[in-house]
């Protein structure tokens, strides 16, 4: 009678010492099937992507305006779209159907309507761009220096009426402000959002294969010429610093970048790498820094050309 009055009085006396092996077994059964899903949710580097990113990216961006000086003017007279344009156009239908095709292979479920959103002000602000860009670019035939504002350039002062500067002056603010803004900022965007996703608790998975290390020289080269041409030095160094602090983040919760993630990072790091050699090559150039006379001196590739090589010529 009174050990059962001692069983009634404390029901979870006999199997308390039993309850905690029980405990720690499912919170260790728990753990593992925790490690086992983060290690299977690990995305294999995604060559065919970074590939096609990279290549497009130096082809229909970088080589844009170079087709447009090299094809002959008679091929695409200066009242029709230039080579270029078409470039651009498979550009602004291209890198977002990349884009999209790198945020459905994340292992990781991303916010949609940030996605949508993003790609949907790129292309806005990318045809922006393209029509901005076109015009800028066919003025060079007729003399137009882009190392100079546009006020001072030797073929829009002197225009009558006045007025009509303003109205190149208006094309300029949409080429390389607005259209630049709604372009890059979703991009960058989207590829942090990506990068987010890029994390592995596999200490082994935490690497890249040869071919990815291959493909960061062109990549870091390529972003290089977007950052310094597009004037978005600002833009990128906040996203490489948000990147290098969820790395930092992610590491104290023992996750590590797996390839896709050490990629875009490495080819990030090199990008930073070469806008610093680039302004301290350019740093003491009089004329440049007449034109980027702000805090941040980031001259354009365009505007050195302009200056440098195409007036030998």
């Amino acid at each position: 009678m009174e050990a059962a009055t001692r069983r009634r009085q404390h029901p979870g006396a006999a199997g308390g010492a039993g309850a905690q092996p029980g405990a720690s077994f499912l919170q260790a059964r728990h753990s593992t099937v925790q490690a086992d899903e983060a290690a299977a949710g690990t995305a294999p580097f995604h060559l065919d992507l970074w590939f096609y990113f990279t290549l497009q990216n130096w082809v229909l961006d970088f080589g844009r305006p170079i087709a447009m000086l090299v094809f002959p003017l008679e091929w695409f007279p200066l009242n029709k779209p230039s080579v270029g344009d078409y470039f651009h156009m498979a550009y602004n239908v291209i890198t977002p159907f990349l884009l999209l095709k790198l945020v459905e292979r994340s292992p990781r479920t991303l916010p949609r309507a940030v996605i949508y959103v993003s790609v949907i002000t790129l292309v806005m602000g990318a045809s922006i761009h393209l029509v901005g860009d076109s015009v800028n670019h066919r003025l060079l035939f007729s003399g137009y220096q882009h190392h100079l504002s546009v006020r001072d350039n030797p073929i829009i002062k002197n225009l009558k009426p006045e007025t009509l500067i303003d109205s190149f002056e208006l094309l300029y603010y949409y080429d390389e402000y607005l259209g630049h803004s709604m372009w890059y900022v979703p991009f960058f965007l989207l590829l942090f959002v990506y990068f987010s996703g890029c994390f592995t608790a596999t200490k082994a998975a935490s690497s890249m294969p040869g071919v990815a290390l291959l493909l960061v020289m062109p990549s870091g080269l390529y972003y290089w010429y977007l950052v310094t041409e597009g004037q978005i030095f600002i833009l990128f160094i906040f996203t490489f610093f948000a990147m290098l602090a969820l790395v930092l983040h992610q590491k104290r919760k023992r996750l590590f970048l797996d390839s896709n993630g050490l990629f875009l990072f490495y080819s990030f790091a090199l990008t930073l790498l070469l806008v610093a050699l680039w302004v301290a090559w350019l740093w003491n150039d009089p004329v440049l820094r007449k034109k980027y006379p702000g805090v941040i001196y980031v001259p354009e590739p365009w505007a050195f050309y302009t200056l440098h090589i195409s007036s030998r010529h």
